[in-house]
């Protein structure tokens, strides 16, 4: 009897954890070891539309968004993971609405996909532990690269320069030594 109240603790136990998560909705961890939240957490830890357009691929307004025209000094992370993405070094001004970057910072920390959402193929740009989208690339950019990264706001967390050391991305503040 013991045996069998034992193993129906052990199914309810189970049975409880499962509908914590659903299969899709558990936290993933990524082959660089991130734990990226479940799609519950990410919903409450971002606004609404950070959750749309990291989640699901949407587009926020142009020039309606946070950093189409900020103009200040540091790094641009991954709203999700806090991977290091672009640098306002690298940014300049597109004329499209949305911050744009002629390189990402750490190109290891953005991923590649074709996406025929328009149509026509274009480059999408995701973040590589998140796995977050971020905008989409084009070959329309300035040197030295001739690219135009393309990002939306909403996917994006501005670290200013005098907070890089603090956040943790300390390795990032030679970029702004004169």
């Amino acid at each position: 009897m013991k045996k069998v109240i034992l193993a129906m603790a052990c199914l309810s136990a189970a049975l409880a954890v499962s509908t914590v998560y659903s299969k899709d909705d558990a936290p993933q961890e990524t082959t660089s070891g991130y734990i990226k939240p479940s799609d519950t957490e990410l919903k409450q830890s971002l606004t609404p539309l950070q959750y749309s357009v990291t989640q699901h691929d949407d587009t926020e307004t142009p020039f309606d968004n946070a950093f189409w025209n900020e103009k200040g000094e540091g790094i641009y992370v991954d709203v999700v993971s806090g991977e290091a993405l672009f640098s306002s070094t690298h940014k300049y001004k597109s004329g499209t609405g949305w911050p744009s970057f002629y390189q990402p910072l750490e190109a290891s920390n953005v991923k590649e996909n074709t996406d025929y959402f328009l149509i026509f193929p274009r480059t999408e740009i995701r973040s590589t532990d998140a796995d977050s989208h971020l905008g989409h690339v084009f070959s329309d950019g300035p040197e030295p690269t001739g690219l135009r990264y393309c990002i939306n706001s909403a996917s994006l967390r501005f670290i200013p320069k005098n907070e890089l050391n603090k956040e943790g991305y300390e390795k990032y503040a030679s970029l702004f030594k004169k």
